[in-house]
This record gives structure tokens, sequence and C-alpha cells, in this order.
């Protein structure tokens, strides 16, 4: 038998003038989530891409895109919430609420302070009397203060009770004389503590439980420092009562900022509690400052 020898074989490779075909890439979920992405923006740059058509839409039914957003008249605004009340078979005593965006800008970095006012309304809706505390040390005026249907009335016997949670009412009001005694309650009552700019200081007692008891506060959200929404009226009220409280809440809110800086009030939208807001024409509820060329020009 041969000897076995070890050996080495040689093999030539032949040249490959070719490439070798790619296998197909999988296609994954983060592709195609691109893709679509991709695909979407491409849409909305064309939507943004397409003019206003002019006027209004004739039809119920319209592209909003394609209409530059629709400024109302108050009484027109007022008549779209009554009618989509009746297409939606909502609430036909739902509230009528009023949302506003205020300029707070006073000039050399200065701005309005947060507010809070309360309101007579010209037409009332509110079926629930406020409750309304009075400060007064002197016992005539807490017997007068009573017989006005005051809520709680009395001295310095009352602070303690309000810092214990004894006593709580919506509104405090106060005579001058008593303010000073009144200091421990400024960071419990906040802004309610009585002020001269809100009226609740005064001698006239039964005059400021009238406004009190049936009156409406408003204020400036809290997060949104130029934002206030305040309730209006009902949907079931006349047009013209509710378009007369909207103005009242104007007229109020336009006296915490010095009209020769401009208009206050810059958006104001009406909605009812079920239907979208309608943008309003705001310039003709804006109080107009007085010219004072004018008025001396007539003195003279």
């Amino acid at each position: 038998m041969a000897p076995l020898y070890p050996c080495s074989v040689c093999v030539q490779v032949p040249n490959r003038h070719f490439a070798a075909a790619m296998k197909p890439s999988k296609k994954t979920k983060k592709d195609a989530k691109e893709k679509v992405s991709n695909e979407k923006k491409d849409d909305i740059e064309k939507i943004k891409s397409y003019p206003f058509m002019e006027g209004e839409p004739e039809d119920d039914v319209y592209l909003k895109r394609l209409y530059p957003r629709q400024i109302y008249e108050v009484e027109k605004a007022i008549h779209l919430l009554k009618k989509f009340q009746v297409l939606d078979f909502t609430n036909p005593k739902q509230g009528v609420y009023l949302d506003l965006t205020l300029d707070m800008a006073l000039g050399k970095k200065k701005k309005v302070e947060p507010f809070a006012s309360v309101l007579s309304f010209p037409y009332p809706f509110a079926s629930e009397i406020n409750k309304v505390a009075v400060f007064t040390g002197n016992a005539s005026e807490i017997k007068i203060a009573e017989e006005n249907g005051a809520a709680f009335a009395g001295g310095t016997e009352l602070v303690q009770k309000i810092l214990d949670d004894e006593i709580q009412s919506d509104f405090y009001v106060a005579v001058p004389e008593i303010m000073p005694e009144l200091n421990p309650l400024k960071k419990k009552l906040k802004k309610r503590f009585p002020k001269l700019t809100r009226n609740s200081i005064g001698r006239d007692i039964p005059k400021m439980l009238e406004l009190f008891k049936t009156g409406h506060e408003i204020k400036i959200d809290e997060e949104r420092e130029n934002f206030l929404k305040t309730k209006i009226a009902t949907l079931d009220m006349p047009s013209d009562q509710i378009s007369a409280n909207l103005q009242a809440v104007i007229s109020e809110v336009c006296r915490h900022r010095p009209l020769n800086l401009g208009p206050f009030v810059v958006r104001a939208f009406l909605r009812s509690s079920t239907s979208e807001g309608l943008l309003l024409k705001i310039e003709p509820l804006l109080p107009k400052e007085v010219e004072t060329k004018e008025i001396n020009k007539e003195a003279a």
C-alpha cells in the first residue's frame, strides 16, 4: 500500500465581473410612518397654498380652510347661536359666554395687574342671591346691614371666625374706619378683600349690598393673564338683553386701562355652552376716548 503524503491542491478561482444581487431590504413600520408623515406634510403645504374664496359660503357644508374666519356683528352672532340651538336640539336655557383677549401692556415694560370686579347686569339672569358680609363696628350700621340683607354684619369679632372658616361669604364690604383692623384677612380673602377700586369700601351700606347681592364677578384668568371669560346671559333671553349685558361687561373691563393707550380688548368670542365661538367685530363695542380739543372748542 502506497504511503499517504500530505499534498496541497491549488484551485484557481475565476474572476467575477458582475455584482452580486442584493436582497431587497425589508420595509419597517418606521419607514412607512415617515412616508405617511411626509405625504401629510405635502398635503398641508398644498392646503396652505390654497387662496381664500371671496365672500361668504353659499352652502351649509363647505371647507372652512377655503374661507377666512368670519367676523360677526353682535346681533348676527346672537342670532346664529339661537339658530344653532334649534338645529342641534340642545337646551334653550343654556349659558351664553364671552371670551376676551386683552392687551395688558401699559408701556415702559409695565402691565395691567390681574383684576377682579363686580358689575350689575342691565338684565340679571342668576336666580341665586350672593352672600355678603359687612364689616362695621357701629351698632346702628350693623342693624342697617341686617335689614338690607347682609348675610353677616359685625366688627372685629368676625375676623377670627373668617380665619377659622366659621363664616364664608361670596363678597365682603366694609366702612372705611374699620379697614386697619381687617389686615389679618388679606391673605385669606385675597382678591375679595375690600377695596375702593372694587366699590367694596364705602359709607352707603345699602348701596353696596344692592350691588354685591345681585352682582356678577368678572376676573382675569390666573394662568392666562391676558384672558377673561364670563357668563353674560342665557340663550332664551331676548337678543337685545343679551347684547346689553355683553356691552356692560366690555365697558367694565375697559375701565381697568387708560383709553389713550389704545384698545384694551384685542379679540372677543361669543359662544353658548354647546356651540363654537363666534368672532365678534369689537370696534363698535369699545368706549371712545373723549377728544379734549373738541370739548375746549365748545367751552370757548
